[in-house]
């Protein structure tokens, strides 16, 4: 798959960026010399809170905002990939891509045929005002990503809106693999640390809020939301769900190749075209962004309490939002599996939409 590409697009070198070995050197010395024993004094001075809060906060200076579509208007060509991070964006973006392309979707990174409105470095990913990729599909239709919350994101009645959501304890144990890769390496604090963090205002990303913008737009005729979970118990029912939303009527061999397009285990063997790039110069050098895959997974690096903390603080804003997110019947206790090898069972289409 690598090497060949279904549109003009030419690779931008997401996945191969990377700092200069002598400012990982310098960095890797400042983190264990400074940054380590500093972080490690604040946590005895009672001050870890209050420390990560402004990381928390300068990240999202950093990461979300000031980063957004512009003056953007998606069009009938469109079809926004909306997620919260770390729930599923590569392969709901690989699933909608090979149907836009028919099964036929080909490229060395995928940010170089899904733009990325809302990344802080666009020089890196496939500019949002290019039409290559719209022009060379056989459908006439193109795939955007974005992180933001529905609310920043521009609303066209013409374009195609899909929200994939995850029980946030799988999103909290994927993004703490994933913050650790792209940004802090060997100073990424603690478990217990970043589920403070994420259970809090000075997180970048607050996964209550962002699922109940989603949520309270549900009725619109062109936004649909899926589970990570039911997508995981029935890929193929997903991605005629899918098709059928895009619009796009798929042969037999189409839904064949996309089915197989869009496995685990053929997305992990070309895990190159999906890796993150270094954000930092503590990135370690070997990136991964298809780790596992599982639904219901948390308990590799939660216990019962933890787990239990992530839903309470989720389900404490939810209600503050007045919000109508069914979170028990989604992702509450009495669907928690015993084993991280256990997908969670959920109806067909357990959000009624």
């Amino acid at each position: 798959m690598a090497g060949s590409t279904a549109s003009p697009a030419l690779s931008r070198g997401l996945n191969q960026h990377e700092f200069p070995v002598a400012a990982r050197v310098v960095a890797h010395v400042l983190a264990y010399a400074l940054i380590k024993p500093f972080s490690f004094i604040a946590e005895k001075l009672g001050l870890g809170d209050r420390l990560w809060k402004v990381i928390g906060r300068k990240m999202r200076q950093d990461v979300v905002e000031g980063h957004d579509f512009g003056d953007y208007q998606p069009t009938a060509s469109d079809v926004v990939v909306c997620t919260y991070p770390k729930c599923g964006t590569n392969w709901t973006m690989q699933i909608t891509h090979q149907i836009a392309t028919r099964g036929t979707g080909e490229f060395q990174h995928i940010h170089d045929v899904v733009p990325w409105p809302d990344f802080m470095k666009q020089d890196l990913v496939l500019p949002l005002a290019d039409d290559s990729v719209r022009l060379a599909s056989p459908t006439g239709l193109r795939v955007i990503k974005t992180h933001l919350e529905w609310e920043r994101v521009p609303y066209s009645k013409d374009a195609r809106y899909i929200c994939v959501v995850r029980d946030p304890k799988d999103a909290f144990v994927s993004s703490y693999h994933f913050i650790r890769e792209v940004f802090f390496g060997p100073v990424m604090p603690s478990v217990e640390r970043w589920l403070k963090l994420f259970c809090s205002d000075g997180f970048p990303f607050m996964w209550p809020v962002h699922v109940n913008g989603y949520w309270a737009a549900r009725d619109l005729s062109n936004l649909l939301i899926l589970t990570f979970e039911e997508m995981h118990a029935d890929m193929p029912a997903a991605i005629k769900r899918i098709a059928e939303f895009m619009g796009v009527e798929l042969n037999a061999a189409e839904f064949d190749k996309i089915c197989e397009k869009s496995a685990f285990g053929y997305m992990k063997g070309i895990g190159e075209c999906f890796n993150p790039p270094a954000l930092t110069p503590l990135s370690p050098a070997q990136r991964t962004m298809i780790r596992r895959g599982v639904s219901g997974g948390s308990g590799e690096m939660l216990n019962a309490t933890q787990q239990q903390a992530i839903d309470d603080w989720c389900k404490s804003v939810l209600a503050e939002l007045h919000s109508e997110v069914p979170f028990d019947t989604l992702w509450g206790s009495a669907t928690r599996p015993s084993t991280d090898t256990v997908a969670t069972e959920l109806p067909s289409n357990p959000l009624g939409v």
